[in-house]
């Protein structure tokens, strides 16, 4: 997509992240609605502080760390191996083995180390950048981390620390979606996250956002099954839709798309990307076979639902096809957001409209 610095795009990214995690809309965020900011980096910055702020007042969370240390008494389990080469130099240690209760692990090191990239590299309001240093003391005994070797497949979260899964998802879009290496092995950050981040948070947050504000709707992102003759179909990709509407016997499957450029050109000719037209189809009439099959009558239409990007050509447009209606639409997110709600309520409510009367 086609970016631009402005306060009501970055706004917007704010709340796409409060939809996509839903921690984000508690009280302590809630202020940031109404916040301008002029790059990224000071939305990233505002968030960890107001989060970071939360988790010192009820206390940085700590876990059993284990260490190995030569001591004078005996604390834990005799660590023989170190013990004998102490014997052997004539030193009067024991090499103890024990675990003790730390702030030095993986969920604050992640925070610290996204707070000291923005610190050093981000390009942020001197408030914002005011507010998040004062936040670093309490890091003093935490060490920084190697963003890019953080293996998030093994971030656990226990009772007391469930505080810090919506921080966590918040790093990982900044380091994944903005972390660049220099030649010299050093890391800095992107202007922007870059594109293939924000197309998976673009679908999560019309995902969320029909769930939590669309209650006359059921919402979901089911896969949807092939319509085989024969069962046959080991070697068949997976139809994972992105978000699917029904009501009674009313379903619209909606593929959120974000691309650089909306249309595709040949020849200097634009149209709707082949691709995409051709998936939705698809899923449109897979889907109203797997419902026939259950011997319900079911209205089935489909939806390309693009982030609308500075192209001239944007799509508004509806088709008939096969006896299934598929539209193809443009979703502003450079408008208050205010008006991207009405554009999704519209939406919904086109087409239920007679399911909800």
């Amino acid at each position: 997509m086609s970016t631009k610095d402005t306060s009501i795009y970055i706004k917007n990214v704010y709340h796409m992240l409060a939809y996509a995690f839903r921690e984000l809309r508690m009280a302590e965020f809630e202020d940031l609605a109404g916040e301008e900011f002029e790059r990224m980096h000071d939305l990233f910055a505002a968030i960890l502080t107001r989060g970071i702020a939360r988790l010192v007042k009820q206390g940085l969370y700590r876990e059993y760390v284990g260490r190995i240390e030569n001591l004078s008494t005996v604390r834990g389990k005799i660590e023989l191996e170190g013990t004998l080469r102490n014997r052997i130099a004539h030193m009067q240690r024991i090499s103890c083995e024990y675990d003790e209760l730390s702030e030095n692990n993986l969920l604050n090191q992640v925070l610290k180390t996204a707070a000291m990239l923005l610190l050093r590299h981000g390009k942020l309001d001197e408030k914002r950048r005011m507010e998040l240093r004062r936040m670093m003391p309490f890091f003093s005994d935490v060490d920084e981390i190697d963003p890019v070797a953080i293996r998030w497949d093994t971030v656990r979260f226990q009772r007391n620390s469930l505080s810090y899964r919506v921080l966590m998802n918040v790093c990982r879009l900044m380091f994944s979606g903005m972390l660049l290496t220099t030649d010299k092995g050093r890391h800095k950050l992107a202007k922007f996250v870059d594109d293939q981040h924000m197309s998976r948070l673009y679908e999560k947050f019309i995902l969320e956002y029909y769930a939590v504000e669309c209650d006359y709707v059921r919402v979901s992102s089911p896969q949807i099954k092939w319509a085989l003759d024969d069962g046959h179909g080991t070697l068949l990709p997976v139809m994972q839709s992105d978000v699917t509407l029904s009501r009674g016997n009313t379903v619209l499957i909606i593929d959120a798309k974000y691309y650089s450029h909306v249309m595709q050109q040949s020849y200097d000719t634009q149209t709707i990307h082949s691709s995409n037209l051709y998936q939705i189809f698809t899923y449109v009439k897979n889907k109203e076979a797997e419902l026939a099959n259950a011997g319900t009558q079911h209205t089935v239409a489909g939806m390309l639902l693009y982030a609308r990007t500075d192209e001239t050509v944007q799509p508004d447009e509806i088709y008939q096809m096969s006896g299934n209606q598929i539209s193809v639409r443009t979703l502003d997110l450079n408008k208050p957001f205010d008006e991207i709600k009405s554009q999704l309520d519209g939406i919904a409510e086109d087409h239920f409209a007679e399911a909800i009367e």
